[in-house]
């Protein structure tokens, strides 16, 4: 479920605060565990290492990523493979291929 209009979109005030007055060229790299904070136009330029749960992966945030949350960009999970016989015929057919 979306939040309440009435109660507006959640922008991580420390975010902000890291933003504001400042270019994208002189900040840098800004690191935040503030995955459900919302992205604003304000934001546009900037590159947020946004922490995964085990390391930071770095957002370049671009006009298509306004209105979503900073945590979308940064997935938690690493999908390895599926296993068993079928992956494994699979792979073989890949690497046979001139």
């Amino acid at each position: 479920m979306s939040r309440s209009l009435k109660k507006g979109l959640y922008v991580d005030e420390r975010v902000i605060k890291k933003i504001d007055g400042k270019t994208p060229k002189e900040t840098g790299v800004i690191k935040t565990w503030a995955r459900a904070c919302t992205i604003t136009p304000e934001m546009l330029g900037f590159t947020f290492a946004v922490h995964n749960g085990k390391d930071f992966i770095d957002v370049l945030v671009s006009e298509e990523m306004v209105g979503h949350k900073l945590g979308e960009f940064s997935p938690t999970r690493k999908f390895t493979r599926h296993g068993g016989k079928m992956q494994k015929d699979i792979d073989q057919s890949v690497n046979q291929r001139p």
